[in-house]
C-alpha cells in the first residue's frame, strides 16, 4: 500500500522536515525498506542534517548560487531554476526500517525540497517488509 504525505510549503525555496510523518508511516513495520517519491518536477527529496537549521540554509544558498533565478533559460514559465534544482536533488530516496523505526544517522532528517513555492506537495511512501 502507498501512503501519501501532504506538505504545504510557505516559501519559494525551502527545506521542510517530513521525518515525523515518514516515521509515522513506518511505525509497526518490523523490518524493511521505506521508499519515498516526490511526484513534482519543481520539488525533490533530500536527506541531510536537521539539528542545525543553518545546514538547510547553506544547501539553499549553494543551489541558488549555482542555479540562479536570472539566467538565459529557454523554458519561459518563470520556474526554470526550480526544474534544474529538482533535477539535481532528485525525486526520491529510501531509508531502511528496523523495529518500526527509520534507520537514519544521528543528525539525519528527511526533507521535502521546495523550489517553486509556496505550494501543496505530495510525497508517496511505500514500505516493503522483509
Amino acid at each position: 500500500m502507498i501512503k501519501t504525505i501532504t506538505v504545504k510549503t510557505n516559501r519559494q525555496t525551502e527545506l521542510v522536515d517530513i521525518t515525523p510523518e515518514v516515521a509515522q508511516a513506518v511505525a509497526g513495520v518490523s523490518s524493511g525498506i521505506c521508499y519515498l517519491y516526490c511526484p513534482h518536477t519543481t520539488a525533490g527529496l533530500i536527506i541531510n542534517e536537521g539539528a542545525d537549521p543553518a545546514v538547510a540554509e547553506d544547501v539553499i544558498s549553494v543551489l541558488n548560487h549555482f542555479v540562479p533565478w536570472k539566467f538565459d533559460y529557454r523554458h519561459l514559465e518563470g520556474n526554470s531554476p526550480a526544474h534544474v534544482k529538482a533535477s539535481l536533488t532528485g525525486p526520491g530516496t529510501f531509508v531502511f526500517v528496523e523495529e518500526g523505526k527509520l534507520k537514519l544517522g544521528t543528525w539525519q532528517r528527511i526533507f521535502l525540497a521546495e523550489y517553486d513555492g509556496p505550494r501543496t506537495r505530495k510525497v508517496y511512501v511505500k514500505v516493503v517488509s522483509d
